[in-house]
């Protein structure tokens, strides 16, 4: 897929910042008319540039009050223990984010649980599905920043 234009750019940053956007809004924003600019955004998302539109939510208000960045240690690197640990951390709800590392860990889970026996719970599970190495859980004190929204430049080049 070609690099996005001007357009498109200023498209997925504003859907990016608020999903709800009204088309009239975005096509304003970006100089087009309404129908063009539709079209435009069903070309992104059948591009795969859009993946999707979701509400973001507060965890502490949904009582989900601990982040847990949890290191993982694979005991081998086979396709049958990477299968199985994809199946475990598929069946753990917790699991906000799953991620493959190269480093000193082999996966980094964010992990949401309203609190430290949630965890425990959770931790058990995991370790009971799949064999584990190493596990280490880093305890988020404060969230500092988030954003779900890319830095795209907006800007002409």
């Amino acid at each position: 897929m070609p690099p996005l234009d001007l357009i498109d750019r200023k498209i997925v940053a504003t859907l990016m910042a608020d999903a709800t956007t009204p088309i009239a809004q975005i096509a304003d924003r970006v100089g087009l008319s309404q129908t063009p600019c539709w079209k435009r955004i069903q070309k992104l998302e059948a591009n795969g540039v859009l993946t999707g539109r979701v509400a973001l939510a507060d965890p502490a208000m949904l009582g989900f009050g601990l982040t847990v960045f949890v290191g993982i240690e694979a005991p081998d690197h086979g396709t049958e223990w990477r299968e199985a640990f994809a199946r475990a951390i598929d069946a753990l709800p917790e699991v906000m984010e799953a991620w493959r590392m190269a480093g000193d860990i082999d996966y980094l889970l964010r992990v949401a649980v309203p609190d430290m026996a949630a965890y425990d719970r959770f931790y058990r599970a995991l370790t009971d599905a799949v064999a584990i190495k190493n596990v280490t859980s880093q305890f988020a004190m404060e969230r500092l920043r988030h954003t779900t929204a890319y830095p795209v430049n907006t800007r002409d080049r």
